[in-house]
């Protein structure tokens, strides 16, 4: 398997109403929309092409400029995966293309990881791929927002819960606070990457019992049989934005960054 990034696309999914943060991608880091920034990242990863994936005109005219492509897609998508699918369409990509899904959240994504995501799914032949880090304490095993992964010898993805996975038995017997080393404790980070030929597969998959019992779409493409293949980020991501509060913490990442 060389190390060579094969050619690969982004796309990036960002809808203009977001419950929690009005506008989101239109919110200012540093004096920047968010999903200009998060644009940004994927034209220095070296993606072939960049496709903002947009639901309002808004979102596109603050993107004018920025050597992307906007896709106007229709408001009524239930995910991302869903918008990026009407995408392939729009944009006839072939089957085995690489699409990476880079979340309009993500404004620190790092390039290397954009890479590494789609370098994965070059290098393996499941459909679908993502990335994960080490989880270093116990209370980010122990936190339910915190998704965690195991994976096979192979490196594909077995299961993806909120629970506290795998459970050290014998360690945890004794003490919940410390984790043991030499335990393979994973955190997901929640960047995908797809062949495109598989993007209209995934959004017609019905939902199952278990991503509905843990609330994480990608157990839906697992209980279905399909693979994901898992690699290791090879530098961290910063928090997505979903609040107020970590719309201030990013300004304060920016002038630690920079």
């Amino acid at each position: 398997m060389s190390n060579a990034v094969p050619p690969f696309i982004v796309a990036i999914p960002a809808r203009y109403g977001s419950t929690r943060l009005p506008a989101k991608p239109l919110r200012e880091i540093g004096g920047v929309p968010m999903v200009v920034r998060v644009a940004q990242r994927a034209l220095q990863a070296g993606a072939s092409q960049v496709v903002v994936a947009v639901d309002d005109q808004r979102i596109a005219d603050a993107l004018v400029g920025q050597g992307v492509d906007i896709c106007m897609t229709r408001s009524d998508h239930a995910s991302g995966s869903d918008r990026l699918a009407e995408c392939a369409v729009h944009y006839g990509w072939t089957d085995d293309s690489i699409v990476v899904n880079l979340q309009g959240d993500e404004p620190f994504a790092p390039a290397t990881g954009i890479r590494a995501v789609a370098q994965a799914l070059a290098g393996d032949d499941a459909p679908m791929a993502t990335l994960a880090t080490p989880i270093i304490d116990a209370e980010e095993l122990f936190d339910p927002n915190v998704v965690k992964l195991v994976r096979g010898v192979n490196g594909r993805a077995l299961y993806f819960s909120r629970a506290p996975l795998p459970w050290a038995r014998d360690a945890f017997a004794v003490d919940r606070h410390a984790l043991p080393s030499g335990s393979p404790f994973l955190r997901h980070i929640g960047i995908y990457a797809y062949r495109a030929g598989f993007l209209a597969r995934y959004t017609r998959l019905s939902r199952t019992p278990l991503e509905q019992t843990e609330s994480l779409e990608q157990l839906r493409v697992l209980e279905h049989g399909h693979a994901i293949a898992v690699r290791l980020t090879p530098e961290p991501f910063p928090p997505g934005i979903d609040t107020e509060a970590d719309l201030d913490r990013a300004e304060q990442w920016l002038r630690t960054h920079h």
